[in-house]
């Protein structure tokens, strides 16, 4: 299946740049879903959830989106999960994160998204 990682974690990019189109954007959590909205709002459709795991929005800095790699006509259920997630993310208050934890952060968006792409 041709997929689009989008991303604004580096150990993702490293982990995956040889294997699926990745968008490596240098940005905060927000920044990578808004991005995400407008490519779902261009006909990409969601492969996983932009609020997947446990993790709170306010708890990382890091967030990794799968989406189908080619637009086609707009997916309205994609639309509304992206809309909802980046409403959902701006209702948590931002806390700061100390760098030594990027690590950490990074990691676990890793695991998260790895999952996602061995999944079946």
């Amino acid at each position: 299946m041709n997929m689009l990682l989008v991303t604004n974690n580096p150990m993702v990019h490293s982990r995956y740049q040889n294997e699926v189109n990745i968008e490596l954007l240098e940005t905060d959590l927000h920044g990578v879903m808004i991005h995400t909205r407008n490519l779902v709002h261009k006909g990409h459709k969601l492969l996983t959830h932009p609020l997947s795991g446990s993790v709170k929005p306010n708890e990382t800095i890091y967030k990794s989106i799968l989406l189908s790699g080619v637009p086609e006509s707009t997916d309205m259920q994609s639309v509304n999960i992206i809309e909802e997630s980046i409403q959902t993310a701006q209702k948590f208050p931002h806390k700061h994160i100390s760098e030594q934890h990027f690590h950490d952060m990074q990691t676990v968006d890793l695991t998260l998204i790895q999952s996602a792409l061995y999944k079946g």
